[in-house]
């Protein structure tokens, strides 16, 4: 069988984001930055943490993974720079586990911000004590194969449901989902999302003060 050259497929020279930008991106909730950038880039709500308490913000590693695959997964793992987050597209084929321990433990020692797959993962409870965030469809047992002559892309343009996720974008994790956003637009968006938890804010003070949400918000 003929091999497919991964060279021919992967982008190199992807700019990673600041130190400071990914740093103030972790103190904003996923919920804000999606509505601070005009409710873009929230990836479908089937993809949560295999534990409440993950947490993430980094640059977007992405990789276009065949059904059933994962080849291409390990093929990025070897790219990974610490802070990246790699965002994977498996094809619409959601029932199998791409991603264990094994690769959990490489990922951890690589520096990997967190894994955030359109697609399902196993060795659940193991993965939870790694501290690398792992976000997911769910936990599948099914296993995967490594076809050497299929194509998938690293750091090219991935969609993931409605959104699409290009390698150095703005990714941000929590409790309630996962918000892409794009490089260019990350600094303008992180600066609102701040101003929209100020006003925020003031508006619980309002709320706890005795005041209805009808009223703070102008609609009587």
């Amino acid at each position: 069988m003929k091999r497919h050259d991964p060279a021919l497929t992967t982008r190199l020279g992807v700019p990673r984001l600041g130190a400071a930008l990914i740093e103030q991106a972790t103190r904003l909730p996923t919920a804000t930055l999606h509505e601070a950038g005009g409710k873009i880039g929230a990836l479908p709500s089937a993809i949560k943490p295999l534990d409440a308490s993950m947490r993430f913000a980094g640059t977007a590693l992405t990789v276009h993974s065949p059904p059933g695959d994962n080849l291409w997964l390990h093929r990025a793992l070897e790219r990974v720079q610490p802070g990246d987050v790699m965002v994977v597209s498996c094809s619409g084929a959601y029932e199998h586990g791409y991603w264990g321990e094994i690769m959990g433990t490489m990922a951890r020692v690589r520096g990997l911000a967190a894994l955030v797959i359109d697609g399902c993962v196993r060795d659940g409870a193991l993965l939870t004590q790694l501290g690398v965030p792992v976000f997911a469809r769910g936990l599948c047992i099914r296993g995967t194969g490594k076809d050497f002559g299929a194509i998938g892309w690293i750091d090219h343009p991935v969609a993931i449901g409605d959104v699409v996720v290009d390698a150095g974008d703005l990714v941000v994790g929590d409790a309630d989902g996962v918000v892409a956003i794009p490089a260019a637009q990350a600094a303008p968006v992180l600066e609102a999302g701040r101003a929209r938890e100020e006003q925020e804010a003031a508006i619980l003070r309002r709320l706890e003060a005795g005041e209805a949400t009808m009223n703070v918000y102008g609609w009587n």
